[in-house]
Parts: C-alpha cells; structure tokens; sequence
C-alpha cells in the first residue's frame, strides 16, 4: 500500500505538469504574491505556505509538489489513527488507506492547494492527538497539550470552518476527563497558543473593518433554505467520496466510538444545513470524510475478513473506475467525452476546459496591453481573475462585476475614465460593457482558440476597452457571439 500511494502521488505531480491552474489554485497562489496577514475571503496559511516557491519563480509543476505532500500525510495520519483504535484488526490501516485513495475528490484536493487540502491533513493530525490524549489513564503533560493547541492554531489559519473540528475535541476531552478539566493550566495554555497562532487573522480584519468575518458570516448564511438542495448536496457527496468511506458511519464495535466520528458528523452535518441554503461546494467537507477514513478501514476489514468481499471488491472497483475517469477528463480537458467538433457556448458544456489555455492568454494579454498602451487587464466576474491575475502578471487586475473581493484590496476599482484590457473567455462569457455607464468604446482585437488534443474547448477573447464609466452589470453574452 505505501507503494501503491506514492505511486498515486507522482501520478498527481504528473497530472499536474499537465494540465493549467485553477480558479481556486491560481487565487491563492496570488496570495503568495501579495504576503498579507490575511485575506478578505480566506484565512492566509494558504498563501504563507506557498511564499517562498512563489518568491523563487517556481513552475506549476513543482508548486503542486505541496499539495502531493500533504495527500500524502494525510493517507499516513489515517493509517496511524485506524491502526491506534481500540480493538482494531491489522488490515484496518490498510483498508482506511484503500477507502481515502479511492475517495475521487480527494485526488483532486492532492493535485491543487486549496484550503481544504491543508485542513485535511490538520484535520487527521488533531485527531490523532485527541485520540492520543484520551487514551492515557490520566491527565497527559504539557507537550500534548501544545501540540493539540499548535494544531488547532494552524486549521485555523487554514480556513474558518476548522472551528467545527474544535467542537469534537472539546466533546471527548469533557467526556473523557470531566469538568475539572477546565481547571488545569495545560488546557488553557493549548488554547491560549491556538489563540496566538491564529491572531493574525483576527489582526488583519481588525484593520479592514472586520471585511472578512462579515463576508464568512453572510456568506454561510446563503439564501432561503431548500430541503432538495440538501438532497442534492448528499447525492454529490455520494459520488464524490464514495461508499467505502461511508461505511465508517456503520457499527464498529469500538467502545464509545461515536464520539469519535463527531469530528466527521459535526462538520459534515453543519455543511449539509448550509447547503440548503445554496452555500455548498463539494471540497468543503473533505476534512470530514479523512477523520472518518480510519473508521471506514476497520469496518471494512471486519467485513472483508466475515467474508463479504464480493460487494466491497465491487464498490472498489468502482470507486477506482470513477478516479480514473476524472483524473482522465482532467488530463485530457474533458476529452474524449466532448465532441471534437464542439463549438464551446458561452455557459459552457465542459468543466475540464476550464484547466487550460489561461497561461498562453496570460501571455498575450501582456503582449497586448503592451502593444496598445494599456496599463491593467480587466474581467466582468470574480472567477475570471485569478487565472488572468497569475498568468499576466505583473499587471493589475479589475473586476468589473460590482461587489467586494480580494481583487479590489489587492488592484482597486477601475478609475472612471480609464482604458483596460477587457478579457472574456467562452465558458463564462459576457458581453462588453458598452453605453450608459459602461466604456465608450470596446474593439475586439483578438481570438485566441485553445485545444486539447485536437478537440476545441474554450475561446478567449481580448478587447481594447476606452473610457470607463461606471460599474453595470454583466451580461452572459449570447450563443455564438465572438
């Protein structure tokens, strides 16, 4: 099995020298770029960890190496942690390995950095030390104590919803040791240094206003609530991870072992509710589902060993069917699925195409801006900043979209009256703000086509834009415009 996991992490690192940055991907690494205490929509270790690779102008190829790493410390907290649980088979370490590699996400958490992919690791790290400090017939000393406390820190300056890791841990050291535990300085030095680590975001919102925590806090409210959507959230889930991992959920015959898999309910069904107010993506709660994984591998290998093998070689085979085929559509920007002849529409019809042809538009658009004059590059939407931002720098880049982003602490607003590169790509494309509040004039000066393996699969546009007025909103371009 270790074998077999390095083997998935260099395929990973192969994978990504193939393929382009992510929307996601490329904002944090724009983090990097711009070292700050904080950000508007993230706490900063994201970027922290990233810096010095970004400060020594390293390829893709070699910034995704962190992401590989962490996978990879990941697979081998879950082992530690299935292989430390009372009354635990031998093979349980192995088939929680099995259950998380054959989880499809959490592939994808191992090619690209994300927030999600720090907490995951965090996540395993604070539950092995929980695990660890309940575990010994009395009050552990001061190290352990840091440490759950340097981890708790560290999630927290992953991303704001490791305050939902924090919950179990408080839930099975009072179930474990009593309120008296609250009188013991060692506790309250692990929460003081958890406190210290994460000061800086607390230090950077102080200084904006509180910008981010308002955003968090109406960000996770979403809209009116829907019981379908928390349907929908669950079916994604399913598909996302997998049955292998689920059966962590099932009886286990570990004593109180379902205080233990609060650190995967707690969270998971805290992002279920969000979710039926729209707020939900599928990555979100991979940190849940690696706290469940040593779970998973010792009740599948009490099944495997009571002789039901023939469903749970079935459900691997495919789990690893559906890995291969998104790391495969990944590779090849949704190829062979997508027609060779598909003319990408403006909403787009291909996920995948979104990983490709933003570093040759990078290029151009500094090419042109150049050529033209043109001291920044614009877009109309949030999500077409970051790749257009690392791709073209070192100029500015303005959202046109009206609201508040981490683009507009890091570029500003476009000055009325100004001229900009106005760059539109087909997936999510808009018409060019014209008229009444928008430019004086826009003139498409060129197309750039990108394939994959013979097949189109996006279409950037690059407009000469003079004489901005006003912020109006975007407006999807209509099928087959240019």
């Amino acid at each position: 099995m270790p074998l077999a996991l390095l083997a998935l992490a260099l395929l990973h690192l192969a994978i990504g020298a193939s393929i382009g940055l992510s929307v996601d991907e490329a904002h944090y690494l724009l983090y990097a770029a711009h070292l700050d205490w904080s950000y508007f929509d993230h706490p900063p270790l994201v970027g922290w960890v990233q810096w010095p690779w970004v400060a020594m102008g390293a390829p893709v190829w070699l910034l995704r190496a962190l992401p590989s790493v962490l996978w990879l410390l990941s697979a081998w907290g879950i082992f530690h942690v299935a292989t430390q649980l009372p009354r635990a088979p031998s093979e349980a370490g192995q088939w929680a390995l099995a259950a998380f590699a054959l989880a499809p996400v959490l592939h994808v958490l191992g090619i690209g950095l994300v927030p999600d992919t720090l907490l995951m690791a965090l996540a395993i790290w604070i539950l092995a030390l929980t695990l660890h400090l309940v575990r010994q017939p009395s009050l552990p000393g001061w190290r352990w104590w840091l440490l759950l406390g340097l981890a708790l820190g560290l999630a927290g300056l992953s991303k704001y919803t490791a305050v939902l890791l924090a919950v179990p841990v408080v839930l099975c050291l009072l179930l474990r040791y009593g309120a008296g535990l609250l009188l013991q300085p060692r506790v309250w030095a692990a929460l003081l240094l958890a406190l210290v680590v994460v000061a800086p975001v607390f230090w950077w919102n102080a200084q904006h206003d509180w910008l981010s925590l308002k955003y968090q806090a109406q960000h996770g409210s979403g809209g009116s609530w829907d019981a379908l959507n928390v349907l929908r959230f669950l079916v994604i889930q399913a598909l996302a991870y997998g049955p292998l991992l689920l059966a962590g959920c099932m009886v286990s015959g570990v004593p109180r072992s379902w205080r233990w898999r609060a650190f995967f309910l707690i969270p998971f069904a805290v992002l279920a509710y969000m979710a039926g107010g729209g707020v939900s993506l599928p990555h979100w709660t991979a940190p849940a589902w690696v706290c469940l994984a040593p779970f998973a591998g010792l009740v599948l290998a009490r099944a495997w060993a009571a002789g039901r093998r023939r469903w749970i070689a079935a459900l691997a085979l495919l789990q690893a069917l559906i890995c291969t085929a998104l790391l495969g559509l990944s590779l090849g920007g949704g190829a062979p699925l997508m027609s060779r002849t598909l003319l990408v529409t403006p909403e787009g019809d291909n996920p995948f195409s979104d990983l490709f042809g933003w570093d040759t538009a990078g290029e151009r658009a500094r090419a042109l801006a150049s050529a033209r004059g043109l001291a920044s590059v614009s877009v109309q939407n949030w999500t077409l900043a970051s790749r257009i931002g690392w791709y073209a720098q070192p100029l500015p880049v303005h959202v046109l979209d009206i609201g508040m982003s981490q683009f507009v602490l890091w570029a500003g607003e476009l000055a009325v009256g100004s001229d900009t590169l106005l760059v539109d790509v087909s997936r999510l494309s808009f018409t060019p703000p014209v008229g009444e509040h928008g430019f004086a004039r826009c003139t498409l000066l060129e197309t750039l086509p990108v394939y994959r393996w013979g097949a189109p699969v996006a279409r950037f546009n690059f407009y000469d834009c003079r004489g901005w007025g006003g912020s109006p909103k975007p407006l999807a371009a209509a099928p087959g415009s240019p």
